[in-house]
This record gives structure tokens, C-alpha cells and sequence, in this order.
């Protein structure tokens, strides 16, 4: 029988996706003698979620996605979401902006770069929904610098390929926010590790899948298994953060912990449309949203997106959505079946019965042909040749199921940090905006996980220098806006677009 190794570090990440990164480098900076250790079952860095094929949504903050700023039922349009979250998408430029400064992240426009965001849409109530969203938004500082139009001319010059060849007998519109960001969160990542792994004290183990995560007294032993050479390994930590996508709901449910309880998962699978041919993608610089579909999930929003992946410049359409039982896009089909417990099964059920609309969705997403798929691009992009896509598989997204109040099952949009009472362990469950906001969440786990120390003199002026923001509305001081986004703006390399 083979040997366990044995260690001891003073934090576990499991998972080695965004989340793990930025709460690792923000760890590290608090706290420099920190030890570290780093568990990932695949072979490298932000292979799953985090990959940039597999985000969907790369560079969320509220600029185009229509979804954030829902119509209430008096015709208002509510911006509370959106507000929240380009508040959030600011603070974690400012934080990649620090790690610039003090060169931990090397190469800012293999991560970041300008691409304007845009809402666009057709017929006479999508038309007036626009402009009432237009005008909402305008109240606020974080919003400022958006444009809006309903001149098909105007909207050609933004983005050509929605307009050439369009029909004239109908009407359109569109907002333009020349501030918007494309963000390859894969290369942030890689990014972010890399300096991690130059630090004393973090160790960095691939290819090891943990098996299971037991207290003992006050340390977590956290026992994983080399995939490749079957090798044995336990960990004792004080504290563990799981931050293993979809993967990470099982993982938590080994914890045990009490506020675990009631918690599912509901997996949505996708797929691209993906453009490479040069002579196409150079026409079309900008993140065009539409809106959802009725009942689809706020990750399937249609949308014809510019993308830098690896310095090349590509066009996606989608995502389409899927079901599959696997909460990993290298997950396994048994993954939802897994995670079924006696305290979960009823708000399972229970968000199954009253989301008719969502399973109707997948159901006809599953069953849609090709030339569906072409038919949705070309409601987007009337001119697409078939022979210029090619269909790719996209990541694997869970959408969160918890008990409400009344003990019945919710669908959670959105992210949400799950930890302890005592803040030793915590996971993060869901999906978008997720890892645009990955600084705001890791802090606001700091603020659960290590409260003296984050109310303590030393951390809160470390916050300040790395997010001149902390503990400020930026919506609420104009001026601070527009002197961050300037700094943001040269520090990252990114200009706002105008032609």
C-alpha cells in the first residue's frame, strides 16, 4: 500500500480558475509570509470556466446586457443590477491596474483590450424599451459617455455587419458605449498564477483531483489523488476556499457544513458560432447584446461578440444553450446525479415545476437544427455565410438552486459566496457575471472569512492602495469616476473607441 503525503499550509485553493487566482494574489499581498497550496484536477490554469472559449461573457459590466436592467411592471426600467454591477467590473480593473503598476501582471492587452458594448434591437416596444433603458441609465455617473440611436446610418457606422442588407420597412436601435472592454480571463489567470507560483510559500499541484474535505478539530484536511500516478496527498488548512466552477457544489457538499444545506445546482451546457475568416472580423468591432428569449437563462443572451484570444482577433454568436448532467465541461454525466441529496431534492424539484419557461427554452434549444442556428446569426448579422462559422462547444455553466424562505427552491442568477460560520472554509456557486466581478466577490469573502483582520488598520489601507475606491460608491462621486477610468485607461493600455 502506498504512502500518504502529508503537508500543512495555512490556505487551500481548490480549483485553479479566476476566482482562486485573484483571492490567492490578494491573500498574498495582505499577508506575504502566507503558505499556499493549490489544487487543480486538469493540467493547467483556467482550463474550464475561466478558459476564454469557454466564458461566456467576457467583460460584464452592465453596459449592453439588457437582461440587468429589467422592465418592472409600471413601465419603469429598474438599473439597481446594473449600477451593482459595473460598480463591481470597476473595482476589479482598479485591482488589475495595481498588479500592473507593480508588475505582477506583465502584459495588460493580452487580457484587456477596447471593444465598445452595444445593446441592439428591432420592432416598436424593443425600440421604446431601449430608449426608456437609455434614459434611466443617464442618471448615472458610471453611465455616462453612452449613446444612443435609432438612426439605422448611425448604428451602420458602429457595427456595419448588423445593418448591411437589413430590412428598411422596420424599425431598430441601438446604444453605443465606447468605454466597453473585451477581458481574456483564461490569460488572467495563467497571469496571476505565474506570480504566484514565483512566491515563497505557494505550492501548485495539476493534475490532482481532491477526493474529500473532512474537519479535524479547527484544520480542514483536505485529501486529494494524483490522476496520472494515483499518488495520495492530504492537506490540514485552517482554511479552504473552493473555487472549482461547477465542480464546486460537490465539493462543498463533502464539507458538510451547515449553510451547505439546501443548495443544488442546475447545469446549462453552450455552444459558439465562430468566425475566424479575417476579411469578415475586421468589420466588426464591438459586443453586440440582444434581448433573451423568453425563459432563457441570462447566460444564453444572443450576442455577436469581438473577441482577442491568443493576440487573434475572432467573431462569436451565441451562446446556444444546452442541457447535459455534467457540471464541468470535462465533468462527469453522473455530476447531477451526484449532487442530489435529501435536503436539496424538493427546491430541485420544486424550481423544475415553476421554471416551465427555462426547461421549454432547453428543450428547444437541444432540438434546434443548423439552420436554426444560421437563422438566429442572421437575425444579428443578415449577410453570414454559413462556410465562414464553424459550431464549437462553450463551458459548462450551474446555475445556482437554493431554499427560500419558505423552504421552497429559487433559481439563483448570479453568483454567490457560501462559507462557514466560523469563515473557515467557503465556495463560490453560479455562474454570470462571475468573473468580471471575481476582485469585488474575493473581497467581500475576506470581509466573511478573515473579519479582524479585514477591519484592521493594516488590511483596510492595503485596500485603499490597491482599490483607490474601497469603501466608496463610485456612482456617487463623479469626479472619483472619471479620475479612476482615466488611470484604469493608461495604466491598462484600453482608450475608449471612437472612429
Amino acid at each position: 500500500m502506498s504512502s500518504i503525503q502529508k503537508s500543512e499550509a495555512d490556505v487551500v485553493l481548490v480549483g485553479a480558475g479566476i476566482m482562486s487566482a485573484t483571492l490567492g494574489v490578494l491573500l498574498k499581498e495582505l499577508k506575504p509570509n502566507l503558505t499556499i497550496e493549490v489544487i487543480e484536477r486538469l493540467d493547467s490554469a483556467a482550463a474550464e470556466s475561466s478558459d476564454a472559449m469557454n466564458n461566456a461573457g467576457t467583460g460584464h459590466s452592465a453596459f449592453c446586457e439588457l437582461n440587468y436592467t429589467p422592465e418592472k411592471a409600471d413601465g419603469t426600467i429598474d438599473a439597481t443590477k446594473a449600477i451593482n454591477i459595473v460598480e463591481q467590473f470597476e473595482v476589479s480593473r482598479q485591482f488589475w491596474s495595481y498588479l500592473v503598476k507593480k508588475n505582477i501582471l506583465k502584459k495588460p492587452n493580452s487580457f484587456i483590450n477596447t471593444v465598445p458594448h452595444m445593446s441592439f434591437v428591432w420592432g416598436e416596444n424593443n425600440v421604446n424599451f431601449l430608449r426608456k433603458r437609455y434614459a434611466e441609465l443617464q442618471k448615472y455617473p458610471l453611465f455616462h459617455g453612452m449613446e444612443f440611436s435609432e438612426d439605422p446610418k448611425q448604428i451602420k457606422e458602429w457595427a456595419p455587419l448588423l445593418m448591411d442588407n437589413r430590412k428598411t420597412d422596420d424599425v431598430y436601435a441601438a446604444t453605443h458605449m465606447p468605454l466597453g472592454t473585451d477581458v481574456n480571463f483564461g490569460d488572467l489567470t495563467r497571469q496571476l498564477f505565474d506570480h504566484l507560483k514565483s512566491e515563497n510559500g505557494v505550492n501548485m499541484s495539476f493534475n490532482t483531483q481532491v477526493t474529500d474535505i473532512k474537519r479535524k478539530g479547527d484544520v480542514w484536511t483536505v485529501s486529494s489523488t494524483d490522476r496520472k500516478t494515483g499518488a495520495k496527498k492530504v492537506v490540514n488548512s485552517k482554511f479552504v476556499f473552493v473555487g472549482a466552477g461547477g465542480g464546486a457544489i460537490l465539493l462543498l457538499q463533502k464539507a458538510d457544513i451547515p449553510e451547505s444545506k439546501g443548495y443544488g445546482g442546475f447545469p446549462v451546457g453552450g455552444e459558439w458560432l465562430v468566425c475566424r475568416n479575417p476579411e469578415v472580423v475586421k468589420k466588426h468591432m464591438a459586443k453586440v447584446y440582444g434581448k433573451a428569449s423568453v425563459g432563457a437563462p441570462p447566460m444564453s443572451v444572443p450576442h455577436l461578440d469581438t473577441r482577442f484570444i491568443d493576440g487573434k482577433h475572432s467573431l462569436l454568436f451565441g451562446p446556444y444553450a444546452g442541457f447535459s448532467t455534467k457540471f464541468l465541461k470535462q465533468g462527469s454525466n453522473a455530476d447531477l446525479f451526484k449532487s442530489l441529496e435529501m435536503n436539496n431534492i424538493g427546491p430541485m424539484l420544486g424550481v423544475g415545476m415553476r421554471n416551465m419557461d427555462l426547461t421549454k427554452y432547453l428543450i428547444g434549444q437541444v432540438l434546434q437544427s443548423e439552420k436554426s442556428r444560421y437563422e438566429a446569426l442572421r437575425a444579428y448579422y443578415p449577410d453570414a455565410k454559413d462556410e465562414d462559422w464553424t459550431l464549437e462547444k462553450a463551458g459548462q455553466r450551474v446555475q445556482v438552486i437554493k431554499k427560500d424562505k419558505d423552504g421552497k427552491g429559487i433559481l439563483q442568477f448570479g453568483t454567490e459566496v457560501v462559507n462557514s460560520a466560523d469563515g473557515s472554509i467557503a465556495a463560490l456557486l453560479g455562474a454570470s457575471p462571475g468573473a468580471s466581478t471575481a476582485t469585488p466577490i474575493m473581497l467581500k469573502l475576506l470581509s466573511q472569512c478573515f473579519k479582524q483582520e479585514f477591519q484592521s488598520a493594516e488590511w483596510q489601507a492595503k485596500f485603499k492602495e490597491m482599490i483607490p475606491s474601497f469603501g466608496l460608491k463610485l456612482n456617487e462621486h463623479p469626479e472619483l469616476v472619471a479620475e479612476i477610468r482615466e488611470n484604469c485607461s493608461s495604466v491598462l493600455k484600453i482608450f475608449p473607441h471612437n472612429k
